[in-house]
């Protein structure tokens, strides 16, 4: 049977009809998939996979900025500065071993009024880690932060951006929420001041969770510039807990929260 299938297949016109077999197959059950299941809804539920926030679907000029910290400090009160001249909160992503070197950066972070989340304790890969261990990282660094702040925190940034469906339902069995971003500066590659306010403007929108990083070499320098274009276009900046939907939500195929039932 091997062998009369491989002779077949050799021939031109064989493989135009199977070609156009399965393609007729899969169309067919593709609209069958989108008229039994009502269109939008039944492409999510065929798409299983488990997704954190990228942004949210909001009807206010909303946006959120978030600024993750790993490694380098050097610009941390310049950041807290430039946000405190247009009273601005934010929220930063901290890793536990970065609090264990400025704790009192963190402090002021707090004191200042921005959220202070959860990166991960160590900036490790999370997808090659078990369940248990993904729960142990995060819990050690929400440990130290609560000790610093006295709020144990609620969200977090996978490190590297990196998750799969175990690491994001991990997160979630923590009551804790998992964060991404739709809109990357990029100010981590060194761009100039120019070069991120241009991203940053040009990409944002209502409900938006814009990534910067808290020792990249040109993000102070256009940091001031992106905030007053926000506040002048109408937006209102607020901490990522403030713009996250609290009650029954839905997350679509590109991380999007919408109200449950929108």
């Amino acid at each position: 049977m091997r062998k009369k299938f491989s002779e077949l297949w050799k021939r031109p016109a064989f493989r135009r009809t199977a070609a156009l077999a399965l393609a007729a197959a899969l169309i067919c059950g593709g609209a069958a998939l989108w008229a039994l299941g009502g269109g939008r809804d039944a492409a999510e539920a065929a798409n299983t996979r488990l997704l954190p926030i990228y942004s949210v679907e909001r009807d206010q000029k909303m946006v959120s900025l978030s600024f993750d910290a790993a490694w380098g400090n050097e610009d941390t009160q310049t950041l807290i500065d430039i946000l405190g001249k247009y009273d601005v909160k934010v929220t930063f992503f901290v890793v536990g071993q970065w609090v264990d070197k400025y704790p009192e950066s963190v402090k002021a972070l707090h004191e200042a009024g921005h959220e202070v989340m959860n990166h991960s304790n160590d900036h490790a890969h999370f997808n090659s880690l078990s369940a248990d261990e993904i729960v142990a990282n995060i819990s050690a660094c929400a440990d130290k932060l609560e000790a610093v702040t006295g709020v144990r925190p609620t969200l977090f940034r996978p490190p590297y951006g990196e998750y799969d469906d175990h690491v994001i339902a991990a997160v979630r069995s923590m009551g804790v929420e998992p964060i991404q971003w739709d809109v990357d500066s990029l100010d981590w590659k060194d761009l100039s001041a120019k070069e991120i306010y241009n991203r940053v403007t040009t990409k944002v929108r209502p409900g938006s969770i814009v990534l910067f990083h808290n020792a990249a070499l040109h993000t102070p320098e256009a940091l001031e510039d992106i905030v007053k274009f926000l506040l002048s276009e109408g937006y209102t900046i607020v901490p990522i807990s403030q713009l996250i939907l609290t009650g029954p939500y839905t997350i679509d195929h590109t991380g999007r929260q919408f109200a449950a039932g929108g």
